[in-house]
């Protein structure tokens, strides 16, 4: 399998550490899907990060598909198999996704949009929403940690961590850490384990 994409994408690093975690090899190709466009077409003519290609040629893409796909093989999931505690992480999930949607769509107007052309109502909605996921997450987190230890990290604990990453890397003063302490320490247990140092949220990196 190849997993195309930057790991300075949450999508992408949440696949990364996800087939780290199921134990299935990869190779990984750090390519952009701004700068290296014409490259990454190529392989994927939608150019949408992350892209899996299997060992049988099929193109895979978004981020779920890919993670449904690899536990398929590995034959065994991230994910509790409880319906409680399923729902539970999986409201976890789709906040933290939210999360880096918002974040996206922060960093495209601010960056991508001429500043004539920028409109800060919008901003300003999706500012609140991506304050109300990870409010979510923060009081969830107070009631109920997740688990961060290697041999107990799922789903949830892994892509909660690598968005609140992805979100402090790029947005960082609409979300001041301080407002969201349980979150914040979180993230920072989990970035602390081997796994998230050997994948780190960095586009300079490509794993080897």
């Amino acid at each position: 399998m190849k997993l195309i994409g930057m790991l300075d994408s949450p999508y992408v690093r949440r696949v990364a550490i996800s087939l780290r975690l199921l134990g299935l090899p990869f190779e990984h190709a750090a390519i952009s899907v701004f700068r290296g466009f014409d490259a990454f077409q190529r392989i994927n003519p939608v150019v949408k990060a992350p892209t899996l290609v299997c060992d049988d040629g099929t193109v895979l893409m978004d981020s779920t598909l890919l993670l449904q796909y690899a536990e398929c093989l590995a034959g065994r999931s991230l994910l509790p198999g409880d319906p409680a505690a399923l729902a539970h992480e999986l409201q976890l999930i789709g906040l933290a996704l939210a999360g880096c949607e918002k974040t996206a769509q922060i960093v495209y107007e601010r960056a991508l949009r001429p500043a004539d052309k920028q409109h800060d109502p919008w901003v300003q909605r999706v500012t609140g929403q991506l304050r109300a996921a990870y409010g979510d997450i923060e009081g969830a987190l107070a009631v109920r940690p997740l688990a961060v230890t290697p041999d107990r990290l799922g789903q949830a604990s892994l892509t909660v961590a690598v968005a609140w990453t992805f979100s402090q890397s790029v947005v960082a003063g609409q979300l001041p850490a301080a407002d969201f302490p349980h979150l914040t320490a979180h993230a920072a247990a989990c970035e602390a384990l081997a796994v998230f140092q050997a994948i780190p949220c960095d586009d300079t990196v490509q794993l080897s």
